[in-house]
């Protein structure tokens, strides 16, 4: 672990480590479980492993800290970013934060398997952290090793670069490294471990301080390190904000980010299914890919997440709820800074308006339509709603289908079947009763449609509806292959989530709906919280 002088192709990444120059470090430097009070942090490095491999890489993520391919590829950038390697400049260490998990408080949380490289800033001035996740304990692991498995660490590789393309906020993802030693991981938790290949995932952010940062100052009563940590956090990742009353601007801006952040979410049908306030950003971001999924057929009351199935908590249609319940929580923590919630709760109140109208004007452009109608769009989209809820309706297959939709023509109920059977999991379930009432729909929405411009309506809706999302049963496959040593499928699924809204001839297959082998596959359905 030990700093090396000569590091071809990554010397000239130019570290600034803002985070453990300004803020209060944990005085303790043995690694070891521990409650850490009155610090933002504590040092540590990373385990060093046995034979590093490189599995993947963004390129795009790459050039963001002004790395080409080359550097990539280099057994340099394979060390260091399995953690074998600490670069000069470098500045390890582990966040301490707290959190509400499910509702309840937790306490200390903190990076229990992460550990924060060093802040690099690029050619464009722009501030990036890495992160290691998966490269071994920290004094906030608690009983767990620190380490990750291969499985969870493809997941979240594939699905943070996916988002990106989406166009959605989100953490990026950088590499994915084996690291030659097996993890032992009860996936289902139901008392059968087993051992899988140890990885390692090389995450970014311009800051990965979450609500929980906050939260577990204010339940220490550390107000001078609460307010300390408050104004480097403006200062760092919010320096336009200049005014008098920047902390309320602050918190605002921290709530329209969340719920914009959510709006996307809805609009791909993603669930996030973990969302506890340790797994919130303050910049908005999608942070912490574990059991995350997109909807197949419309369930609103789905959940990815085996830890959430009876009380779906963190169900798709409950998101936006939980993240305002989150935010609340962040402003319980930052009460002592203002000195007086009022100002918050406005925030809080003003972050619902936005979600609803932000919502409304999501769905109406998923829809077509190049503004929402108050008078008349609701009913549409509520009707809609309800109809692909009443039988298994691919989501994101059939709002792509939706753009074909020509609304001059008179379709009868066998041409309305057809249109929808690529979307439908059950096309048995079509009943007379339910085409009845979806040709009602189409016809009302045809009508929608003759009062917007045509031209380019197919390109619109096609830049807000994905063809392409990273299906659970999908990276299963890539994952299932890469356990067997064949990391080819990682790179293909890499490539495909790169173009999600254009139509890749060949790849076809790819949009279309979860096949039947795949409904109840672990895996492929619903996930543990097991990395």
């Amino acid at each position: 672990m030990t700093p090396n002088p000569t590091v071809p192709a990554l010397d000239a990444l130019k570290f600034d480590n803002r985070f453990t120059r300004e803020l209060p470090a944990d005085p303790e430097l043995n690694n070891f479980r521990r409650q850490v009070p009155n610090a933002c942090y504590s040092r540590v490095l990373p385990t060093a492993v046995t034979a590093p491999e490189l599995v993947a890489f963004s390129r795009e993520a790459a050039r963001l800290i002004d790395l080409d391919e080359s550097a990539c590829r280099s057994e340099t950038f394979t060390r260091v970013f399995t953690g074998n390697l600490v670069l000069p400049g470098m500045d390890p260490f582990a966040m301490c934060y707290g959190g509400h998990q499910f509702g309840t408080w937790a306490g200390q949380l903190g990076d229990g398997r992460a550990i924060n490289l060093a802040e690099v800033i690029n050619s464009s001035g722009h501030r990036w952290m890495l992160q290691l996740k998966g490269a071994g304990p920290t004094p906030y692991s608690r009983t767990a090793d620190g380490l990750a498995v291969l499985r969870s660490s493809i997941r979240e590789f594939l699905c943070s670069e996916a988002m990106f393309h989406l166009g959605i906020p989100t953490t990026r993802a950088l590499s994915l490294t084996l690291t030659g030693e097996p993890v032992e991981r009860d996936m289902f938790y139901d008392g059968n471990p087993k051992e899988e290949p140890g990885a390692v995932i090389c995450r970014m952010s311009p800051s990965f301080t979450r609500f929980g940062s906050f939260q577990i100052l204010a339940a220490q009563g550390d107000t001078e390190t609460l307010r300390q940590f408050t104004d480097y956090t403006i200062k760092t990742d919010f320096p336009h904000l200049k005014t008098k009353d920047k902390y309320e601007a602050w918190f605002r801006e921290i709530c329209d980010r969340t719920m914009d952040m959510i709006i996307h979410w809805m609009r791909v049908g993603f669930v996030h299914g973990v969302m506890n306030t340790d797994n919130m950003s303050v910049l908005g971001l999608t942070l912490d890919y574990g059991p995350y999924g997109w909807l197949e057929d419309y369930d609103p009351d789905w959940t990815p997440n085996t830890t959430d199935a009876a009380g779906r908590r963190y169900c798709f249609k409950n998101q936006p709820q939980i993240a305002l319940w989150n935010l609340g929580q962040m402003a319980n923590a930052i009460v002592p800074v203002l000195g007086h919630p009022e100002p918050l709760q406005s925030a809080l109140d003003d972050a619902v308006t936005t979600y609803t109208r932000g919502w409304k004007i999501m769905m109406a452009g998923k829809l077509g339509f190049s503004a929402y109608d108050a008078e008349n769009d609701d009913a549409i989209i509520a009707s809609l709603l309800g109809l692909l809820q009443t039988v298994e309706t691919d989501y994101t297959i059939f709002f792509r289908r939706l753009s074909g939709f020509d609304q001059d023509l008179e379709w009868n109920k066998k041409e309305m079947a057809a249109f929808l059977a690529p979307a439908l999991y059950s096309p048995g379930q079509l009943e007379e009763n339910y085409l009845e009432q979806f040709h009602r729909w189409f016809r009302i929405y045809g009508l929608r449609l003759k009062k917007e411009d045509q031209k380019g309506r197919r390109k619109r809706m096609n830049r807000v509806n994905p063809g392409y999302v990273l299906r659970n049963y999908l990276a299963q496959m890539a994952i299932e292959k890469a356990e067997k040593g064949d990391h080819s499928m990682i790179w293909e699924l890499l490539d495909l989530v790169r173009r999600p809204y254009d139509d890749q001839p060949g790849k076809e297959t790819f949009a279309e709906k979860r096949p039947e082998w795949a409904r109840h596959k672990p895996g492929c359905s619903m996930l543990s919280c097991s990395s």
